[in-house]
């Protein structure tokens, strides 16, 4: 069996959803894996996030699919019920991490400092978030931890077709989170073809 991190390397960029209406869910999964990104990380900003997760689930057993901006324990709970297969935070909370680690469910959280990176590292974490990726400095900072860090990236936030393949040129860079591909008010009136065509889109450009 691959390991996550096996798995986000191979799919190199993971669509971040935050789905308003869960009924959407089992398309918006379809399109995803149809055009070449069989991945989703669906964001806990909206509460229908954890049945979205769900559907997906229930219908793409194979699906990889992460719970985004947990920031809480009952968070996780969800997330793990929902069928999970990770679950990601913007920022660095010790409490969140070891709580999924209790419930023996990976974690990526988020750091954009040394000081972070050496927090998570502490706790014996390997795979972290940077984020906010362009705001913390983009693909020069990322360059600079990972010159000093034995760990593995995935940069979110600020992430677009222009940028993509320059952090994705770095060694330690797993995969990259964005959301360009997958825009709420496509999602919402249900434009599945223009979204298909975004996601092929990112699948040509990573090939």
């Amino acid at each position: 069996m691959k390991t996550l991190e096996q798995q986000l390397q191979e799919i190199k960029v993971v669509p971040v959803i935050a789905i308003k209406d869960a009924d959407k869910a089992v398309k918006l999964a379809q399109v995803l894996i149809e055009n070449g990104l069989p991945c989703a990380e669906v964001t806990f900003r909206t509460e229908q996030a954890a049945q979205a997760i769900a559907n997906m689930r229930e219908a793409y057993p194979e699906m990889l699919i992460g719970a985004g901006t947990v920031l809480t324990s009952a968070q996780v709970d969800e997330a793990i019920e929902a069928g999970v297969d990770f679950v990601v935070s913007p920022g660095f909370n010790p409490t969140t991490v070891k709580y999924c680690q209790q419930r023996n469910m990976t974690i990526v959280p988020g750091v954009n400092s040394p000081s972070l990176v050496e927090q998570a590292m502490e706790m014996g974490l390997k795979t972290l978030k940077f984020f906010p990726a362009e705001p913390s400095g983009g693909v020069n900072m990322l360059k600079a931890l990972t010159a000093v860090y034995p760990v593995s990236f995935m940069p979110t936030g600020g992430v677009n077709p222009k940028n993509v393949k320059d952090y994705l040129s770095i060694p330690a860079v797993l995969a990259c989170g964005g959301t360009w591909m997958v825009p709420n008010d496509l999602i919402d009136g249900e434009k599945w073809d223009e979204l298909a065509a975004l996601v092929r889109e990112v699948a040509n450009i990573i090939e």
